[in-house]
Formats: C-alpha cells, structure tokens, sequence
C-alpha cells in the first residue's frame, strides 16, 4: 500500500518522501513504482518523460526526521493500533503543528490513533483502497476533534491526486467494510451451509448480482490475513455476530493460505 500511494502521489505531481525501515525495503518500494509507471508508459497511458520526472519526485529515506517538513504525511504500516499510535507520536513530536497526519487505517480507530498526538485536531483517516494506483476511492474519514480546515485540505489533497473521496465518520469499519466484511463473512459461511464450491458462490454473485468479482476471489485478491485481522477489528468494536471471521477463513489465515500473495487461498495462483 505505501508503495501504491507514493506512486499516485508522484504522479499527481507532489513532490514525496518515502520513509521505510531499511534501505533495501525502500529500494523493493521504489523499483515496485518504477516497474508500474514503465508499463503505463508501455500501454501509452505515461509519455517517458512524465515517467522520469515522477520517479524524480520520489525521495527515500529512513529516517523519520526526514517528513519533519512535510505538509501532509501518509501513514500505511502494519495495522496494529499500537504500533500506529507509538508512530503518531513519535511523528507528532517531529513535525510542524500546522501538518496534517492520515491513517491509512482500513477499520481501526482514527481517533484512538490520533490521541496519541499532540494536535489531534490534525489528523484525519485517509483510506485509500488496493491496489491504490487503480481504485479511486479514498474515504476521508474525521473524528470529532478534526479541525474543518485541516479536514477539508485532506479532502482537496484525495481530490488532486484524481481519486474520488467521500466523506464520513470515524466509525468502525467507516463506509465500504462496514458494508462488504459481513458479506463477505456471510458469503464464506455458505460455502459450507449450503455445500457450494468457491466458484459457485462466485459465480452466484457475479452473474446474479453483477459483481465484477466473485466473493471468493476478491478475499484471495485482498489477502486472507488482511480481512481476518479488519474483521475481528469490527468483531471487537460492534459485536455483531456477522463481523466475526468465520472459522474456515481463521484456519486458512494460520495455514498461511493468503489468497494471490502467497499463490493459494480459495484458488491457486502462479507467482
């Protein structure tokens, strides 16, 4: 995901810091934008110059000193609110008071996170979708501290890197996973209540409901892990029985069964 935001905000034109924990991932994350923009010179949607000079508004770095002058940092580390709240205050203590910080949190608490700083005003939740190249929604999220103009200039910034963000509520799950995880959750249940195959239900909900991707397959295409760790995320914060990853998606999760990133999860995949 950081390396995804760094290359939409490269290519809308911001200058960008990308701050890793070692070198060598910060060169994966550079050579991962460098290989996709190559290809949207290849497919003609880049001329070569505009690929140069968005790979030349890319600095690396890891030190975390170096956003100390940023305008606007992106946060997209492992989803565990403790280690994003040690981060926001550790940021929170190098960067100007005027800079705006956002979480790229899929169903953690924007304002648990943003308490960790000392101008909680400033944060708001930036919720880019993956691949974020590809998906232009981001949902910006405020919570009740949000200042309106720090708000409002997240909303502009979501705009000028050409996505399409919405509005709305720190609340559990914010918008589209509040509404997908259950049914997600629901659609893997009836694989085994109704004693249908991955593809069937797949199937199901492609040519019955016009999805452009079967359940099965999205799971595999988000990661197993990933929705297991947001799901038990709602399951804590709302306690609604369909939140709670079913059992068969738990044991895929500790089988390292992941979907497209580990070549198995619903579906085998080449890598």
């Amino acid at each position: 995901m950081g390396a995804g935001i760094a290359q939409v905000c490269v290519q809308a034109g911001f200058e960008t810091v990308g701050r890793e924990v070692s070198a060598e991932l910060g060169e994966r994350g550079r050579t991962t934008i460098d290989r996709y923009v190559t290809r949207g010179v290849e497919r003609g949607r880049l001329t070569a110059d505009e690929r140069e000079a968005a790979l030349g508004r890319l600095s690396l770095t890891t030190e975390l000193g170096d956003l100390a002058g940023c305008d606007l940092v992106i946060e997209a580390i492992v989803e565990e609110v403790g280690a994003k709240k040690a981060l926001f205050a550790e940021l929170g203590a190098l960067v100007r008071p005027d800079t705006i910080l956002t979480t790229n949190t899929s169903a953690l608490s924007v304002t648990e996170i943003a308490a960790a700083t000392p101008h909680p005003e400033r944060v708001v939740g930036l919720h880019f979708f993956n691949p974020a190249p590809v998906l232009p929604l981001v949902e910006v999220v405020r919570t009740a501290l949000t200042d309106e103009v720090a708000y409002e200039a997240a909303y502009a910034f979501a705009q000028r890197l050409g996505k399409e963000p919405v509005r709305c509520n720190d609340s559990p799950g914010f918008v589209v996973n509040r509404i997908l995880i259950p049914l997600l959750n629901d659609a893997v249940r009836t694989l085994d209540e109704a004693g249908v195959t991955p593809e069937d239900v797949d199937r199901a909900l492609r040519f019955g409901a016009n999805w452009p991707i079967g359940p099965c397959a999205l799971l595999d295409l988000i990661g197993i892990d990933v929705h297991v760790h947001a799901s038990e995320a709602l399951w804590q914060a709302l306690r609604e029985p369909r939140m709670a990853p079913p059992p068969r998606l738990v044991s895929m999760a500790q089988a390292g069964l992941h979907g497209r990133k580990t070549g198995r999860g619903f579906f085998t995949y080449d890598r």
